[in-house]
């Protein structure tokens, strides 16, 4: 029988066009398996890989403050990583880790049943180096396509780097809860703890939370992170990672209960002022995600001191003004303040307080806020006076003054208070109805005492004689003393500068009171000692920036006469302090700032108080020697602490002499109402007025006095 031709041919085309398709889908597959493998994340990346590390923040004592982050977490090598701690995670995570390729054959059987029971990917039979591809380079979607490339990707990291190494990446890599990630923070966070000092109990619980960080957190929920834990120290036993004694000891062990505090929630404007600083020059990036270690000049003894005390002190005042909100049927607003204290010697801001409350107002009163600083401001017009040749013995008149305005300035047209009562012969209707046309100063006590000496009318912030003394040195020498110790703001060209009639910010005011100080020693101010990245490297390392401004011996005489503001003047409450010290009280004539800003040798702070909305006013008999200066006073008490107690140092060519205060002229030592102390500056004897004649009967009078424009 012939062979049927047609049908071998048939079958032969039938061959060739199986063969054809299949060679077509076997290249077709290749190809989509080539591009699937080069789509893959490369594995290389992970020998430089550094997960995001927060930046942390150091006081002056090197201790721990704060932290910026994205993820909370400190790279910690393998070396410093317990051996209870690895085997926890091996026990409870991958008990064959260290004998399989990154693979476990039977949890995929296993998983692979759970499909087909569930109809879904379900999580479960995943390696510890499986569950590193995944965090590291994938996602966390529950897709085959996914499973796929977390075994190609878990092959080639077990291919590439040693089982030490993965155990390494995926402890630093996972999450703990409570924002801890990698095992370092969760140390901290968990047990206050360097993690090379962890127990074994402390191994387990860590072990025990990453499969449910919520669920499994002992401060949420303590029996079923406990149940967890136990079961950790109950595989180590079984593995034979530690004993049956070791693990009822362990067991027999307490939870955390709840979470230890690393630091005191305390500093978040001076941490703020750090950002500000820092983004800019560094990135986001870096200073929330790389590990940097910032070494700051805070003093937490101090921080702690400023916070607590302002707080204690405007919850009283906000008190005290209820009645006033509920009279005027207004909304009640809170008061706000400021504090900032600086060093001397180096210009490191040791305490930073912006606002009450960070989380409701991020505004930074301390060094963004530009207030009126009322007689805060009129050390620099006597500090002028000085250095144009007067003494604290030179004598002023408080009498009353009137002043016109023409032609762009102001006219001293009286001194005489009846002129006012004639003065329409003089002055235009017009300009009578205008009050920035005439001007009449008043001091505070509403009364003038006649001739005085330039420490008795500072000790008592006499406005009349503030006044008189600005128009005989000019406000634009006063301009330049007080920008020559750092003020930046725009200052008024005009007679009312000397009362504090410029807006001013307390971190400027504070530095150049530093200067007196510091003996005339002009420091810029600064919060950064040292910053350093993940590896060691110092980044930037500060030194105080320091000019020589003024003459000790100036600075000498000033600080004595702002001494005699504290002494018997309206800063008396600082008395209270115990210690050598000199100081400013300031207060608006409306009402809407009070300060406070003194010094000792060994630091200088400043203290405003007002409320946000300038319309508010603190109240009419609210002064900066009534409010400002008491917190000042106990916040001194606590920042001081401990230090010692320090006069200020007297250079050389200062002389002394007795003084009559009626005269500003040497009295006889023996003279009813001679006083002491008068001094000179280099050769030309300059003489001042220290002390009343019976400062016991001048007390309440000068208590009250205060200040206003």
């Amino acid at each position: 029988m012939k062979p049927n031709l047609k049908i071998k041919k048939d079958n032969t085309s039938k061959f060739i066009l199986i063969t054809v398709f299949l060679a077509i889908a076997i290249m077709a597959c290749g190809k989509i398996a080539s591009n699937f493998i080069d789509s893959l994340p490369s594995i290389q990346q992970l020998g430089s890989y550094t997960p995001n590390l927060s930046t942390k923040i150091y006081d002056k004592d090197n201790n721990l403050i704060d932290e910026l982050f994205t993820e909370r977490r400190v790279l910690t090598p393998i070396k410093d990583i317990p051996i209870n701690l690895q085997n926890a995670f091996i026990s409870i995570e991958d008990n064959d880790f260290f004998k399989h390729w990154g693979i476990s054959t039977k949890a995929i059987i296993r998983a692979f049943f759970r499909i087909l029971l569930k109809g879904k990917v379900a999580e479960g039979g995943s390696t510890i180096t499986q569950q590193l591809a995944k965090t590291i380079f994938l996602t966390r979607q529950k897709t085959i396509v996914r499973k796929v490339k977390e075994a190609l990707l878990t092959i080639q990291l077990e291919k590439n780097y040693s089982k030490k190494e993965i155990l390494q990446f995926y402890i630093n890599q996972i999450y703990f809860g409570s924002g801890a990630h990698g095992v370092q923070s969760a140390a901290e966070i968990y047990f206050n703890k360097n993690v090379k000092n962890l127990t074994l109990a402390e191994c387990a619980m860590l072990a025990a939370i990453p499969k449910s960080p919520n669920y499994y957190n002992p401060f949420k929920d303590a029996k079923a992170a406990l149940s967890r834990r136990n079961l950790v120290l109950s595989k180590m036993e079984q593995l034979g990672y530690i004993t049956k004694e070791q693990e009822k000891e362990a067991i027999a062990t307490p939870l955390p209960v709840k979470a230890p505090l690393l630091k005191e929630d305390k500093g978040h404007y001076f941490v703020e002022a750090l950002r500000l600083i820092l983004e800019p020059k560094y990135g986001t990036d870096v200073l929330f995600k790389e590990g940097l270690s910032i070494y700051t000049t805070l003093d937490m003894q101090a921080q702690i001191a400023a916070e607590k005390t302002l707080e204690e002190a405007l919850v009283e005042f906000d008190k005290g003004k209820e009645a006033f909100f509920e009279k005027t049927k207004q909304i009640p607003v809170k008061v706000q303040g400021a504090v900032i204290a600086i060093d001397p010697k180096n210009g490191a801001i040791r305490a930073m307080v912006g606002g009450r409350s960070f989380k409701e107002s991020q505004f930074n009163r301390a060094t963004q806020a530009k207030r009126q600083a009322g007689s805060a401001f009129k050390p620099f017009v006597y500090l002028t006076a000085i250095q144009q040749g007067f003494t604290p013995a030179s004598t002023l008149e408080d009498k009353p003054m009137v002043f016109v305005y023409n032609k762009g300035s102001w006219d001293l047209v009286s001194r005489d208070i009846t002129y006012l009562e004639t003065i329409a012969e003089n002055v235009s209707e017009g300009d009578l109805i205008d009050t920035n046309k005439v001007w009449a100063p008043k001091n505070y006590s509403k009364k003038f005492r006649g001739k005085v000496t330039l420490r008795t009318a500072l000790a008592l912030s006499i406005n009349t004689c503030a006044i008189e003394l600005i128009m005989e040195t000019t406000p634009l020498k006063v301009i330049e003393a007080a920008k020559n110790l750092g003020i930046t703001t725009p200052l008024i060209n005009s007679y009312s500068l000397a009362l504090g009639a410029s807006d001013v910010i307390l971190e400027q005011m504070v530095s150049a009171f530093a200067v007196l100080a510091c003996e005339g020693i002009k420091t810029t101010p600064y919060v950064i000692t040292k910053i350093i990245d993940k590896d060691g490297k110092v980044l930037e390392e500060n030194i105080p920036e320091q000019e020589e401004v003024l003459s000790p011996q100036v600075c000498f005489i000033v600080t004595n006469m702002l001494k005699a503001v504290i002494e018997k003047g309206s800063g008396w409450y600082a008395k209270n302090l115990g210690r050598p010290c000199a100081g400013k009280t300031g207060t608006t004539n409306d009402g809407n700032d009070v300060w406070f800003i003194g010094y000792t040798p060994q630091l200088a702070a400043g203290v405003w108080i007002g409320y946000d909305d300038r319309s508010i006013s603190l109240g009419d008999r609210v002064t900066g020697g009534g409010l400002a200066c008491p917190i000042w006073t106990n916040f001194m008490k606590k920042a001081l602490e401990g230090k010692p107690v320090l006069d200020f140092k007297q250079p050389d060519g200062i002389e002394w002499a007795l003084i009559d205060p009626s005269t500003g002229l040497l009295a006889l030592s023996k003279t009813p109402g001679a006083v002491l102390e008068a001094f000179k500056h280099g050769t030309v004897p300059t003489r001042y007025y220290n002390q009343s004649k019976n400062p016991d009967s001048e007390r309440q009078d000068l208590s009250i006095e205060e200040e206003g424009f």
